[in-house]
């Protein structure tokens, strides 16, 4: 039973200098450490690469150590979506400093669960408080005239040149590198000129010459039959953000199926979903022996059902 402690901070102007303070003798004591560096409260916390990769790691009986609570949730969303979490994994979590010290708040009791609820509250509120003052402070700066926001990477020029060596066929790691800036401001920039833009029927790109024939009077199976696979809870979890729609509807109304301190999740969806699955989550999960394991069990399942001559 380890203990596992996690950081964050808002911004790249924060530093988390006073969270490891408050966590310094288990930082002695060579507790693994797990950081969300300029990361917002809004981002729920089951989302952040930091404490997903905490999550991977930890295992029944461990415990999560934050220096306060808003490190970790500043909403009841989010430790309404947590709290579970860590109850099904048998994981614990506790505050170092202030009043919750000594305080479970991953137990699973009608107390705990009040005053964990009472506490986001308050936490919500006072992060919806700062909110409010900063967008305030920003509109009194632009009456008085003032430029806000960072200047930008490239000059108008530059924009020109970019768009134009990228419909040449320059790559975007290589214009990242020329104009020295990130790849994502180099796909940024291209999508505001429109240069990345695709048709909307994708159909249109394809020879209607490659379709496979059917032989009269013979039945077709269909292309893409809807199958029922189990898929662990360590990647249902990382498929909570995907952005495709299918996959967080097919998650959304599957049955969760408990297997003693774990559990899986019983999808019934097209092959086609369930590929994308793995897909989407493959990346996250090899970052870690369970995340690795669960991958393999996840593919298993879903080639298992495939029909022949699908790959």
């Amino acid at each position: 039973m380890a203990d596992r402690l996690y950081l964050r901070h808002s911004t790249d102007k924060q530093t988390d200098a006073r969270q490891r303070y408050a966590l310094a003798p288990l930082l002695a004591a060579g507790s693994s450490t797990y950081e969300d560096p300029a990361t917002s409260s809004r981002i729920l916390s089951l989302h952040r690469t930091g404490f997903k990769k905490l999550l991977d790691e930890a295992a029944v009986g461990d415990t999560i150590r934050i220096a306060d609570a808003a490190r970790l949730f500043r909403s009841v969303a989010d430790i309404i979506a947590l709290r579970p979490v860590l109850i099904r994994r048998g994981l614990h979590l506790r505050v170092e400093s202030g009043l919750l010290s000594g305080i479970d708040l991953a137990s699973d009791d009608p107390g705990t669960k009040m005053m964990v609820s009472v506490l986001a509250a308050v936490l919500e509120f006072q992060r919806d408080m700062i909110s409010e003052n900063t967008k305030e402070g920003v509109a009194a700066a632009e009456a008085a005239g003032k430029t806000l926001g960072r200047p930008a990477a490239l000059g108008e020029g530059e924009v020109v040149e970019l768009v134009e060596a990228f419909r040449e066929g320059a790559a975007v790691k290589a214009l990242a590198r020329q104009y020295d800036i990130a790849p994502k401001t180099v796909r940024r920039v291209l999508d505001a000129a429109g240069a990345r833009d695709v048709p909307d029927d994708l159909s249109s790109l394809l020879d209607g010459d490659d379709q496979d024939d059917v032989a009269d009077g013979q039945e077709q199976a269909p292309a893409d039959p809807v199958v029922v696979v189990d898929v662990p809870g360590l990647v249902a979890e990382h498929l909570v953000d995907v952005a495709d729609d299918a996959v967080r509807q097919a998650l959304a109304a599957g049955q969760t199926i408990r297997r003693g301190q774990g559990y899986s999740v019983r999808v019934t969806a097209p092959v086609s979903v369930h590929v994308a699955m793995i897909e989407h989550s493959a990346a996250a999960l090899m970052q870690s022996p369970a995340g690795r394991k669960a991958h393999r069990i996840h593919e298993s399942r879903v080639t298992s059902m495939k029909p022949e001559g699908t790959r």
